[in-house]
């Protein structure tokens, strides 16, 4: 590969000398740089199996020899979540839709997450549910100061009667009653991503699914 970059003058250490390339030239990188993006950000798309509405990985994160010269793969890793762990230490469910199929936007709607009784996340460490702006995938100000939900807070959640966990995925306060399960939403599309920290078998092999969010009226 690198024989090949330097055909095209890209190597390691020096730097690209794109004023030498003719304007054919650089209108062929351009768009190769475009197809690849692309390509990676359809691997994104797909990886993983999608579970009740989240996009839910266990091959994505590896060593070389997992990846095994897969470098779009690689590369879509990295744009989804870099520095991920491989499975065995980590899994990170990304909300992709609703329980109807449809993108969320907080800006608009507002939803639930609701963990059955006796169906957290299975780990072994401890579990996450982290909210960003869907636009930046930086985290998001909130009166507050909350930015997740995990299971070292599980003794200030509330619980439903029937054991059940649900938290409020939405931009404004869902009442002082409900305020210990909020998790703020941007003003627009969010970016959910839970992680299960060390996760038990149940969680790599598909026998626990993470549970799909609903919308609210």
């Amino acid at each position: 590969m690198r024989a090949r970059f330097a055909k095209i003058g890209v190597a390691a250490g020096k730097p690209v000398a794109v004023d030498a390339l003719t304007p054919d030239q650089k209108a062929e990188l351009a768009a190769g740089m475009k197809s690849g993006l692309e390509k990676i950000k359809q691997a994104v798309a797909t990886i993983g199996a999608e579970e009740n509405g989240w996009r839910v990985a266990t091959s994505g994160f590896g060593d070389r020899q997992m990846y095994a010269g897969n470098f779009t793969l690689r590369a879509a890793a990295a744009m989804a979540g870099i520095y991920g762990n491989d499975a065995v230490e980590a899994v990170y469910p990304m909300l992709v839709a609703d329980s109807g199929g449809q993108k969320l936007d907080t800006g608009v709607h507002r939803y639930t997450l609701t963990f059955p009784a006796g169906q957290l996340p299975p780990a072994n460490a401890f579990w996450s549910v982290t909210m960003y702006d869907g636009k930046t995938q930086l985290l998001i100000e909130n009166p507050i100061d909350r930015y997740l939900i995990n299971s070292p807070m599980l003794p200030q959640l509330a619980k439903n009667a029937d054991g059940s966990v649900t938290i409020y995925l939405q931009k404004d306060s869902p009442g002082k009653q409900r305020e210990a399960n909020w998790l703020p939403a941007p003003d627009g599309p969010p970016f959910i991503v839970m992680r299960i920290y060390w996760p038990k078998q149940a969680a790599l092999d598909g026998t626990w699914q993470p549970p799909a969010v609903q919308r609210t009226p």
